[in-house]
């Protein structure tokens, strides 16, 4: 029996449909895994250097608070959507209590948090905002809502006097890059992805003090089996506030955060 050219040509495609779609799930089946990023055990712990930006003095003033932090993982819960989800408690003590002279004083305890990890994505539950801090593929380039689950405006709760947090809901996450080795301020981390999320600025320094300025800036780094090891979070505005009594002035925040020790 012979075959007519438009068969053998229909079969030619199939066979390459079938080839391409095994290949498929062999790439995803060899993606890593997003827990290698951020791996959850009760007892592990991440201590960070935290240098928070703050306004004060009704914004006029800039100013650099320095801590620590340490982020211990407690136990599995059950998050307010019924899943199940790893609690994290949150301590802060002074930054100088790293110098070798100073006794260090007791962690102070500082909150907590919820990690959620679902089947292509992991989540994290703070101050009752839900965001998607990784998700699968790792790959460079892939992009996803990070963000999606926001109101419009999610730190109205700090100060409605702000617009710099419109529209956060839409931003997207990308896997940035993968570096074998980074080193910031003298320590060296491993196997680490960067996911980047924003990075926006007008009249930043404020060189035009008649015009309004604004910074948005939104990065994390994930070191694998440590997790976390850097982020650096800032959102705020700058008002020139032209012809009134108060004058110009900053409202928002800023956070940058780096690994120091983890078990």
């Amino acid at each position: 029996m012979r075959f007519r050219p438009l068969k053998i040509f229909g079969f030619i495609i199939i066979i390459a449909s079938i080839v391409s779609s095994c290949s498929d799930k062999t790439q995803q089946f060899e993606t890593e895994l997003l827990t290698d990023y951020m791996p959850l055990a009760p007892g592990k712990y991440i201590t960070y250097r935290v240098d928070s930006l703050v306004f004060t003095d009704f914004g006029r003033t800039t100013e650099i608070h320095k801590s620590q932090q340490k982020h211990v993982i407690d136990a599995q819960v059950t998050d307010n959507l019924g899943r199940p989800s790893w609690r994290v408690f949150r301590y802060t003590r002074d930054s100088v209590n790293t110098s070798s002279w100073t006794a260090a004083q007791p962690w102070i305890a500082n909150g907590s948090y919820l990690i959620t990890v679902l089947p292509n994505e992991i989540e994290v539950i703070e101050d009752n905002l839900r965001f998607v801090k990784l998700h699968a593929p790792i790959k460079e380039g892939y992009t996803w809502k990070g963000n999606s689950y926001l109101p419009f405006n999610p730190y109205d709760y700090i100060s409605t006097n702000n617009s710099y947090d419109d529209g956060l809901a839409d931003w997207d996450y990308v896997y940035d890059s993968f570096d074998p080795s980074i080193v910031y301020k003298g320590k060296t981390y491993t196997d680490v992805w960067t996911v980047e999320a924003a990075d926006e600025a007008y009249n930043v320094p404020v060189t035009l003090p008649d015009s309004y300025g604004s910074r948005i800036r939104s990065v994390n780094k994930y070191s694998k089996n440590i997790g976390l090891v850097y982020r650096e979070h800032e959102l705020w505005e700058y008002q020139p506030n032209t012809g009134q009594p108060g004058g110009p002035f900053k409202t928002g925040f800023g956070i940058t955060m780096w690994m120091i020790d983890h078990n």
